[in-house]
């Protein structure tokens, strides 16, 4: 087995299996850029990692954009997911630029954070458009397959935003005190933790190929970004369940979030598999559950 995995990522093109110098210098650009950011608007309050979990979101899409453009490619990337990412931003910032419940209680909820959040909506749709306009023939449709069942593929995106969206409608916190605010803020929440399921579907429909590196890196962020903000909900649990006058609610947003976390598990697992072995991720067996 370890001989035959040889043989394949020798055969593979450069691009996909070295970690390349500009990876490196990604990540480490990202962190000083973290760090830098807290150092001037953190206040030193731990609310700055929501701040935090919006970098490596952006981030995420950073990359995602920077692979797509440099190799010409959109293999590996789903749609569904693009579509649910910007549906996530569009909600979130609805609910932030008019009330200020679910903000960083520090300096870099003054501005930072809807910039940031701006930002990553930005580029959630600059990759639609090089995904879906400029590079569509790479784009592989018959695999980004997700939520088929009983409507046309491309509407597949459905089946995780009206459960969301209901899901919201009915179990929301109440911080700003406006049905519309928190129902949007909420519903954003809801939908990012299972916005990433078309993409591991994809994967799964890849089963035994080598993911691009840009690509994992990209999924890494958006989970690990996930990670950051469930920490702090648990941190300030209190904040969910003050106005709502009960604890059901600030239990369903910290599920959903764990929800995410169960989801990418797998992911995780065979992604520092291949940091550690220094080898290209392989792309998720088709007996985790997904399919």
């Amino acid at each position: 087995m370890e001989k035959m995995i040889d043989r394949v990522v020798r055969s593979l093109p450069m691009e996909v299996k070295r970690p390349s110098n500009s990876m490196v210098l990604a990540w480490v650009g990202f962190f000083s850029f973290s760090f830098l950011v807290y150092y001037l608007l953190s206040d030193g309050d731990f609310s700055f990692i929501l701040t935090y979990s919006a970098i490596c979101r952006c981030f995420a899409f950073f990359l995602l954009n920077f692979r797509m453009f440099t190799s010409n490619s959109g293999s590996s990337v789903s749609l569904k997911t693009l579509q649910a990412y910007v549906v996530v931003f569009a909600f979130r910032l609805l609910s932030l630029l008019r009330h200020e419940g679910y903000l960083p209680y520090d300096r870099s909820g003054d501005w930072f954070y809807h910039l940031v959040e701006t930002s990553s909506l930005a580029m959630a749709c600059a990759a639609i458009y090089l995904l879906y306009f400029r590079f569509r023939a790479t784009y592989d449709e018959s695999k980004d397959s997700f939520g088929n069942l009983h409507i046309p593929s491309h509407f597949g995106v459905v089946y995780i935003i009206v459960p969301a969206l209901f899901m919201a409608v009915i179990f929301h916190p109440n911080l700003n005190k406006d049905f519309v605010s928190d129902a949007s803020w909420t519903f954003s929440m809801y939908l990012e933790s299972v916005a990433i399921l078309p993409q591991l579907y994809m994967f799964q429909k890849q089963a035994n190929l080598p993911l691009e590196v840009l690509v994992s890196h990209c999924v890494f962020a958006l989970g690990f970004a996930r990670v950051i903000e469930m920490a702090f909900w648990l941190w300030s649990f209190h904040e969910l369940t003050g106005h709502t006058g009960g604890r059901l609610v600030g239990y369903v947003v910290l599920l959903s979030q764990f929800i995410h976390v169960v989801f990418m598990g797998d992911f995780f697992y065979y992604y520092f598999q291949s940091i550690h072995r220094g080898t290209p991720m392989q792309l998720l067996p088709s007996h985790s559950g997904l399919v």
